[in-house]
């Protein structure tokens, strides 16, 4: 009959199991963290370029939008007034 290990070579054992497992852990994370790093950082341009996007075409609408009022000043005032009514109408209705 085999003799039974004992606890000491038992825990021995074990442990070099759970060091190879670290190990292997260790090596598969560094490059899974390099890909999440790099998808990050294409996010984060990604956003940077559509906040500028944003911020030029706003600019843009907000100009276009001043010269039509400087051009028709009293079409504005009826579409600013048309829009406070339907607005005021749909806040009540609340």
């Amino acid at each position: 009959m085999a003799a039974k290990p004992s606890s000491h070579e038992t825990t021995d054992h074990v442990a070099e199991s759970l060091h190879h497992a670290v190990d292997s852990a260790a090596g598969r994370a560094g490059p899974a963290e390099e890909r999440v790093r790099a998808q990050a950082a294409r996010a984060a341009d990604k956003a940077r370029e559509s906040a500028e996007y944003a911020r030029t075409r706003s600019r843009e609408v907000a100009s276009s939008v001043g010269n039509y009022v400087q051009e028709n000043p009293l079409m504005s005032l009826g579409i600013a007034f048309a829009a406070g009514t339907l607005v005021s109408s749909l806040l009540r209705r609340r």
